[in-house]
């Protein structure tokens, strides 16, 4: 058997402490993430039976599986290159990069054939860029992700619809925050218990889309 490098045995030892992970395993969930949704969920209230919503950075479908769930009535489209676990006929999978055309294209096609607007409720983004160990480029691909969450609710929220996205604390956060409190009734900056202490990661919940995109962002 070929002998584990530190930084993977690092990762298992951390894994094996981590309560969440270990209620994620007990209870069968696809990860941990199912846990942080579920916070988010329960504090802003989120999610409802007949809802819409776009999921991007779906893999590998913790957030997509608290979403089949509970989405009874509505549909989930989830977005990812990677493969994603969706539970449910109600979850349609894109499998591409957020801001492809192609992407695009292929949830355009979705919304357009439900027989509503071409619009979704919510959109919630976990995506995260890979980290490199070099501070500054993680954060500017941190907030290039933000930036391409933002550009899909302007252009699939439906007015008072709800946007959580995943970002790292640093550069660029601030005028982030700025530019959807122009666009939104209620915005506000949370860290879920189930996120790990260590990690820089908060999310952004905003609610009351008023349909004027992001100025200073886009």
């Amino acid at each position: 058997m070929a002998k584990r490098s530190k930084s993977s045995q690092r990762w298992l030892n951390r894994q094996k402490r981590d309560y969440f992970a270990g209620q994620a395993r007990r209870e069968g969930r696809v990860s941990r993430a199912h846990f942080k949704l579920a916070q988010l969920d329960e504090r802003f209230s989120l999610v409802v039976p007949d809802i819409w919503v776009l999921e991007l950075g779906a893999a590998p479908g913790g957030w997509t599986s608290y979403l089949a769930e509970r989405v009874s009535k509505g549909r989930v489209v989830a977005v990812d290159p990677l493969p994603v676990t969706a539970p449910s006929a109600r979850v349609e999978v894109v499998a591409g990069r957020v801001g492809d055309e192609a992407v695009a294209s292929r949830v355009e096609a979705i919304l357009g054939a439900s027989g509503r607007p071409p619009l979704v409720d919510l959109v919630l983004s976990d995506m995260a860029p890979n980290i490199s160990g070099v501070r500054a480029a993680d954060q500017a691909r941190a907030m290039d992700l933000a930036e391409l969450a933002a550009a899909a609710a302007a252009r699939w929220l439906a007015p008072g619809g709800g946007l959580v996205v995943k970002l790292m604390q640093g550069d660029g956060v601030d005028a982030w925050i700025k530019a959807a409190k122009a666009a939104f009734d209620k915005v506000g900056m949370v860290k879920p218990t189930a996120s790990r202490s260590e990690s820089r990661e908060v999310y952004a919940v905003a609610q009351g889309y008023r349909a004027q995109g992001f100025p200073g962002v886009l």
